[in-house]
């Protein structure tokens, strides 16, 4: 039935129809629902049997794995701020409301679960709206369909959020993302540079006092905390010991904190062969040497001394290593290339984190600094290839 509704009103979506400058927002919702039914009008070179549309969605979908976990932390972390800072339940509006739908406890775990997810949803929700208008737009003006590719972008920018980030800033930040870090270039499969990091940067630098520093990473108004990395740039004790930092129990972005959430969705996206395994590893293998490197090193920088272990359950370099550096669109196509742009991402991680003190993150500007040269990497991979073979003759 509902297919049969979908073609009876097709055409008044299609060129000569009275609704077809809203035919990107059909197609959209036709392709999310059936398999679509044209192919390609051109000539096209296939990667591998994997569609777009089934691509983006498990990516999506394994994403909510630290969506969960994250929400949880980012609660608990709330709760236990609010307690310290002697804050009552009527201090914070998303508590307020908690109490009045379910008799909110703080001590409960899936009260605590709650209440993350009181703070993510409103940003979710803000850029998903506000990113999915800017995709619709463009696509009305270029008359192609809406890619899938933006669920992803969504979800992955709002993971990147300190969970205390302002609704408007969300905003900001995610058209940032998608116009500048995509749809200039012409949309999916055409931008250098991965929208959801390019948004995020630009959160970044455009408003620092609000995005950094130790203000942002407990969602509660009244109350401060540093992150680990953040301790550690100073030369103070982390403030956690390595298995809480694993498991994820410290401030942070709702998606960085939980490793093994990370891994869980590291699986899914290896399984089904989505994600590029030779990228993960090669991120740890460029940090981990990287960071053994800079253990030699004698120096009065504290940061010189933090283990390849801290470095990698610290921060957003797990979260980054699985979910944004493999972006197939922004990464390395080959397979050597895809290794040596992992190692590279790795390496300059760990070389902001530890020379820069000022930003003791990394793993963005690195995933951003790969980008830039993924052609160019497999550009000397594939001439390397192309001088190997006339060598064989």
């Amino acid at each position: 039935m509902l297919r049969r509704i979908l073609d009876r009103v097709a055409p008044h979506f299609e060129e000569e129809g009275r609704l077809s400058a809203l035919f990107p927002v059909y197609e959209a919702i036709d392709t999310a629902l059936f398999t679509p039914g044209h192919v390609t009008g051109g000539a096209s070179h296939v990667r591998d049997g994997l569609d777009l549309k089934r691509l983006m969605l498990t990516v999506w979908f394994a994403a909510w794995i630290p969506v969960f976990v994250g929400s949880y932390i980012v609660g608990f972390q709330a709760n236990e701020a609010m307690q310290v800072a002697g804050l009552a339940s009527t201090d914070n509006w998303r508590a307020i409301v908690l109490d009045a739908l379910i008799n909110y406890d703080h001590t409960s775990m899936w009260d605590n679960f709650l209440h993350g997810l009181a703070y993510f949803i409103p940003l979710y929700v803000v850029v998903f709206l506000v990113g999915i208008a800017f995709e619709v737009w463009f696509a009305s003006k270029r008359g192609h369909e809406i890619n899938e590719g933006f669920f992803v972008t969504s979800i992955l920018f709002t993971l990147t959020l300190p969970p205390g980030t302002p609704l408007w800033m969300a905003a900001v930040g995610i058209a940032f993302g998608v116009v500048i870090g995509k749809e200039v270039f012409g949309g999916v499969g055409k931008n250098f540079l991965n929208p959801a990091l390019t948004g995020r940067a630009f959160l970044y630098f455009a408003y620092p006092a609000q995005m950094s520093g130790d203000a942002v990473w407990v969602a509660v108004d009244g109350f401060t905390r540093a992150t680990p990395l953040g301790n550690a740039a100073i030369g103070e004790a982390y403030g956690i010991d390595f298995w809480q930092a694993f498991f994820g129990n410290m401030a942070g972005s709702f998606g960085e904190t939980s490793t093994p959430a990370i891994l869980v969705a590291a699986v899914i996206l290896l399984v089904t062969r989505v994600a590029s395994w030779r990228i993960m590893l090669g991120c740890v293998l460029g940090l981990v040497g990287a960071a053994w490197l800079f253990n030699m090193i004698p120096s009065s920088n504290p940061m010189f001394t933090m283990t390849p272990a801290w470095h990698l359950v610290l921060g957003g370099f797990a979260f980054g290593a699985v979910f944004m550096a493999t972006d197939p669109v922004s990464a390395a196509m080959t397979d050597t290339g895809r290794l040596v742009y992992g190692i590279l991402i790795g390496v300059m991680c760990v070389l902001i984190r530890v020379v820069n003190p000022a930003f003791p993150e990394g793993m963005m500007l690195a995933i951003l600094f790969g980008n830039l040269f993924a052609p160019l990497i497999d550009h000397f991979v594939t001439q390397s290839n192309i001088k190997r073979r006339i060598a064989r003759g």
